[in-house]
């Protein structure tokens, strides 16, 4: 692997934040949002679909619109960090890959990664592309952003939807990290077990897999040269946005 390009949410930063601001705002209790967030996720639905249930009207964007300029927008700091992103990139970085980060996200979600001195060659999120995951378009400009060839362009994630199979039919290899709802949730899934390349359950792994196919334990088998190429299938994962 050449390149390793890294989802942001629930896979570099934790959502407590992010649902608890939410639930703050609507005036719920931060349990009662996140069991619905649960709910959308077991069903395979947009984690925001959540909040629609609360407010069957609400205009999501506006309503972040409307948090920004209450000065209740977006925040995120060293604490919003899964311990183990800096050593997994600090070290993937020492092996000398090439360490993107690109997810969906907002403009300011993207000031703010970069404002935390991260590990990485380039930090960028959706908004800033204007393009965003699963759409092919986002996975075009990964493929740029990696400077590598797809085949050595491993993209790591949490969703199955967003990240694993896009990023599998723009044909770069894939790993899928047990991490947050979905993660965790749809982990073992037939069509997730079939189109990783490797199933991890921390970032740490990352290195370990660089210049080998396989390093065994939590790697899904990879298709040899004699195999017909893979399928990326989403089954009953059609919907997971």
């Amino acid at each position: 692997m050449e390149t390793i390009v890294l989802d942001i949410g629930e896979t570099l930063v934790r959502d407590d934040r992010y649902w608890a601001s939410w639930a703050d705002w609507l005036g719920v209790p931060p349990h009662t949002l996140g069991a619905l967030v649960g709910a959308a996720v077991a069903q395979g639905r947009e984690a925001t679909d959540a909040l629609r249930i609360l407010r069957p009207d609400m205009d999501v964007e506006e309503a972040y619109r409307a948090r920004a300029a209450a000065g209740r927008g977006e925040h995120l700091d060293e604490s919003d960090l899964y311990q183990d992103v800096r050593p997994a990139l600090g070290e993937l970085r020492a092996a000398g890959v090439r360490v993107v980060v690109a997810g969906n996200g907002t403009v300011r979600a993207g000031e703010l990664l970069r404002a935390l001195d991260l590990p990485a060659d380039l930090v960028v999120t959706s908004d800033e592309w204007g393009v965003r995951k699963p759409d092919p378009e986002f996975f075009a400009r990964v493929a740029e952003a990696s400077g590598a060839a797809p085949e050595a362009t491993l993209y790591v994630g949490d969703h199955p939807a967003d990240d694993l199979f896009p990023a599998a039919a723009a044909g770069m290899r894939t790993a899928h990290l047990r991490r947050g709802p979905y993660g965790h949730w749809w982990a073992d899934h037939p069509d997730v077990v079939e189109t990783a390349d490797f199933r991890i359950d921390a970032l740490t792994e990352l290195v370990g897999l660089v210049g080998s196919p396989d390093p065994g334990g939590t790697a899904a088998p990879d298709a040899s040269a004699d195999e017909e190429p893979k399928v990326v299938r989403r089954g009953a994962l059609r919907s997971v946005r």
